[in-house]
């Protein structure tokens, strides 16, 4: 008989497909569908912005719309569901979804209407689009913390987020292929149109085969007094964790939206590969998008057996650290095609495309530790209330990182200004910066975080 470590493992989500009831099955297929759409558009917005007519500030504050969106919708989004039933709200969700795609879609044709530019209907598509992501974020930490002994808690995360991730993979690669066959536009208009035909697909799908007639996900929602006492109630040990990742996300979040310009408008990267041929900035990124998700996929599971060597700690330390250098390396990557040496590499010089893409490759790594980082939250939970514990983490630091993104485009689209007796132009001075917040993320965390028990 298998042992609980011998079960859990990276491949546990594909095969479930052949193994598991038809309503698990059908919720990873949207899943899997609604990830590989995200995907797909997300990365790519604040370019769409840029070609719509938006300023950085604009762009920044769509950001901050969606840091918004992450952290009120959760709350609300279990409560419909506790009161109409989780097959009816997943079909909600799923239109909603699918009509925001839509509206990203249309944007362009949108603008004609009075008073309204064309980048503010994606805005409006941003609140539709992110509904179905609001259903069961602290029931799929609480699954996972029933179903597994307390160390194998950061293999059993790694195992489900490497199904989820492999849309994430897959999604680039095609945005790439359409943006590369007709340009941005209308290639970018066509990967909106996919992603939303992938939202109707599984919509009903999940109408159709989903069978709920005994689902449960729990008591009702009470109310705002019920957040403040599950904040209340936070196990102490994660606060140091909660004050170290809320600083390393506000640094990310402040460049987040701005990583696809930087690539496609500061540096003009762009690479001819083997078989396909010359890709222009805007299809390159969708490889470097690729990229950074095959490492995550390829070390996902051996740094989670790694962090019952060393710790949970150490490993999500590390991600931290990618985190918040990669912002700063990006932005200082010498453009124009221009060679670098990298000491870590033994001075070895590498163009400004292999440059560019080896730190993506690198930032891999912080969805690596990710499973890690995940087991240190929900492990000191009880264990009746991992869903909870989740949730009040997740409000308060996607709540405090709501502005990130705004300041971060008021500093990206300043002309220059001066720093330490140097002359920084916008772009440099809100990476840079975002690097510094990170760091001190890093700092608070190594100084002050504590491990699990299970891993000491």
């Amino acid at each position: 008989m298998a042992t609980d470590e011998e079960r859990v493992d990276a491949l546990a989500p594909f095969r479930q497909f052949l193994a598991l009831e038809r309503d698990v099955l059908v919720l990873s297929l949207a899943m899997f569908a609604f990830s590989l759409g995200f995907q797909m558009t997300g990365r790519y917005m604040g370019r769409y912005f840029e070609f719509l007519g938006a300023t950085s500030v604009v762009i920044g504050l769509y950001g901050s719309f969606g840091n918004l969106i992450s952290a009120v919708y959760p709350y609300p989004g279990g409560a419909l569901s506790d009161r109409i039933g989780s097959r009816t709200a997943l079909t909600l969700f799923g239109l909603a979804s699918t009509l925001g795609f839509l509206l990203w879609f249309g944007a362009p044709a949108f603008g004609a209407v009075p008073g309204v530019p064309a980048w503010g209907w994606l805005f409006v598509g941003l609140a539709l689009a992110q509904a179905w992501k609001s259903f069961g974020l602290g029931a799929t930490f609480a699954i996972v913390k029933q179903s597994v002994p307390p160390t194998e808690l950061a293999t059993g995360f790694a195992s489900t987020e490497t199904f989820r991730r492999t849309a994430f993979l897959l999604g680039p690669l095609l945005a790439a292929g359409l943006i590369a066959a007709y340009g941005f536009d209308p290639g970018f208009r066509y990967v909106l149109g996919v992603a939303a035909a992938f939202g109707l697909v599984a919509t009903v799908a999940q109408r159709v085969l989903y069978e709920a007639s005994e689902d449960s996900l729990g008591k009702s929602f009470e109310g705002v007094s019920q957040v403040v006492d599950d904040l209340r109630t936070m196990p102490a040990t994660l606060r140091p964790l909660l004050v170290g990742d809320t600083l390393v996300r506000f640094g990310n979040g402040m460049v987040y939206v701005f990583v696809v310009l930087v690539v496609t408008q500061y540096l003009e990267v762009s690479a001819t590969l083997p078989v396909v041929g010359y890709l222009g900035p805007d299809a390159f990124f969708g490889v470097l998008l690729a990229v950074e998700m095959a490492v995550a996929l390829a070390t996902m599971v051996p740094v989670a057996k790694l962090a019952k060597r060393v710790g949970l700690k150490p490993v999500v330390a590390l991600g931290f650290v990618v985190y918040a250098v990669f912002p700063a390396l990006l932005v200082t990557a010498p453009d124009g095609g221009v060679a670098a040496t990298v000491p870590l590499l033994g001075g070895v010089s590498l163009s400004e495309t292999a440059l560019v893409t080896l730190l993506f490759a690198v930032s891999g790594l912080r969805f690596a530790g990710l499973p890690a980082h995940k087991a240190l939250i929900v492990g000191p939970a009880e264990a009746d209330a991992g869903g909870r514990v989740v949730g009040s983490y997740y409000l308060v630091r996607n709540a405090i990182t709501i502005p990130s993104a705004a300041v971060g485009g008021w500093l990206y689209g300043l002309e220059s200004t001066r720093v330490v007796g140097a002359t920084v132009g916008g772009p440099a001075l809100a990476f840079g910066l975002a690097t510094v917040v990170g760091l001190g993320g890093v700092a608070y965390f190594v100084a002050f975080g504590r491990e699990l028990d299970a891993y000491a």
